[in-house]
């Protein structure tokens, strides 16, 4: 939340005052504004960026504002959610009924709303048939099935091969 220049943290000579109600009060001098504001008992806000001129100031009350921003700001937090990238380590000799069971704690992050990297790191001579270790994420990523889109096929990097799959959107 960005904060506000208000009252004498404006040091301009001149601004544009518009009242609470959005009525314009035309080009005053920054005393005479703050004169309006003390007399009607409210703050005065300088709410244009840097460099307009004359600035633009507006009636308000500081407080109720920063509070209304707060909440909102709050709500909005409130409703987001974060997607996580949760990581799955498969082996080059990794048995069916393994791959099941990473299969369906994959599927359970899916269905949470995460992302699943799903990756085999090659040992020793396993590095000589890397199709060995494709051929296993793709049988893994046909086990995990239809709540399951895959975002990056499966590549290699040096001596790992991973994939990456999102959750599937279900209407």
């Amino acid at each position: 939340m960005k904060d506000l220049f208000i009252n004498e943290q404006i040091k301009d000579r001149e601004v544009r005052l518009i009242g609470e109600d959005g009525k314009a009060y035309g080009v005053l001098s920054t005393r005479d504004a703050l004169g309006i504001a003390e007399n009607l008992g409210l703050d005065l806000c300088k709410v244009t960026p840097p460099g307009v001129v004359p600035p633009t100031c507006k009636l308000m009350n500081y407080g109720k504002y920063r509070y209304e921003q707060q909440k909102r700001e709050k709500e909005a937090k409130k409703n987001q959610h974060v997607t996580e990238i949760k990581e799955i380590r498969l082996s080059a000799t990794i048995d069916v009924g393994d791959t099941k069971r990473l299969a369906q704690q994959s599927a359970k992050f899916l269905t949470d709303g995460n992302k699943v990297k799903a990756s085999i790191r090659l040992k020793g001579r396993q590095q000589a048939h890397p199709e060995i270790a494709v051929k296993i994420v793709e049988d893994y990523i046909a086990l995990v099935g239809d709540c399951a889109v895959v975002e990056k096929k499966p590549t290699q990097e040096g001596r790992n091969i991973y994939t990456i799959l999102a959750p599937s959107v279900k209407k």
